[in-house]
């Protein structure tokens, strides 16, 4: 119920409700279907990974009928979770729900303690060396998944090291890092010459132009990975409007000059 005319305290009655219907229903699968009844968290652990996709696509696309239902996935999978680890009396949701509660109120002595911060910056610099000191991860980057995607990992692990104030100072110390790296690459791919590439080498290389990339994007507040994104929904759609229209033509985009493609691709830029 999100209708602000309700007062305060029955949309929180409310909200308790829900989630406490979830849990019920969750009790009920578990002990009634067969499908529920046979999964473990090694089984959920895909599904869970594919659900996340989702939201973040629903995200981008900006539709919140698809993002609430994307988090309502989400949300039975975390009660799933929790449900399986109870029938071992390994913890429940509670224990989950109060483990969470505490660190976010240990991680915000801002909020709930006495430190003064002037920014986001300070807050997240805080958080990290909280985290340290708590012995959870021995080192700033030891929380990084190594199971991230690449692009996804290079931004927390540059979002890390800021946080213990390993930062550059301003955005033209970024870029020159970034024409560094480009020439670097541009060196190690002989793009001037026609000499043999050693790959390794000419990888390596592309790898520290693509962090150093990442690293700038994330320093003007540019999220690479969705940047990325768009780029590549932009791309298919026009590819599809490419191959749509030549067909409606008599054209078969195997059989097409470059020229020919190019033709329908520049119609595509001028789409909406």
């Amino acid at each position: 119920m999100s209708n602000n005319s309700v007062p305060a305290d029955l949309r929180r009655q409310k909200k308790l409700e829900s989630f406490d219907k979830l849990l019920t229903i969750m009790d009920e699968l578990r002990a009634f279907c067969p499908w529920d009844k046979k999964q473990t968290m090694s089984s959920l652990r895909y599904l869970t990974l594919e659900e996340v996709y989702e939201l973040s696509e629903a995200i981008l696309k900006n539709d919140t009928d698809e993002i609430k239902k994307e988090l309502g996935d989400l949300f039975l999978h975390l009660v799933f979770y929790s449900k399986i680890a109870s029938e071992s009396s390994e913890f429940d949701i509670a224990d989950v729900l109060d483990s969470i509660a505490e660190k976010l109120v240990h991680r915000h002595p801002h909020i709930y303690g006495n430190i003064e911060v002037k920014d986001e910056t300070e807050v997240s610099e805080n958080w990290e060396k909280l985290k340290l000191k708590e012995g959870g991860n021995k080192t700033v980057l030891g929380g990084v998944p190594n199971s991230l995607p690449a692009m996804v990992k290079a931004m927390r692990i540059q979002e890390k090291v800021k946080g213990v104030g390993f930062d550059w100072e301003v955005k033209e110390q970024v870029w020159d890092k970034v024409e560094e790296e480009l020439s670097e690459f541009k060196t190690e791919f002989n793009i001037e010459t026609n000499k043999p590439i050693d790959i390794d080498a000419a990888e390596s290389e592309f790898g520290d132009l693509i962090f150093s990339l990442i690293n700038y994007a994330r320093f003007v507040g540019i999220n690479p990975e969705d940047a990325l994104e768009r780029t590549n929904k932009k791309f298919v759609k026009r590819f599809t409007y490419l191959e749509t229209e030549a067909k409606k033509d008599g054209l078969f985009i195997a059989d097409m000059s470059l020229a020919e493609m190019d033709k329908y691709w520049e119609e595509a830029k001028t789409k909406k």
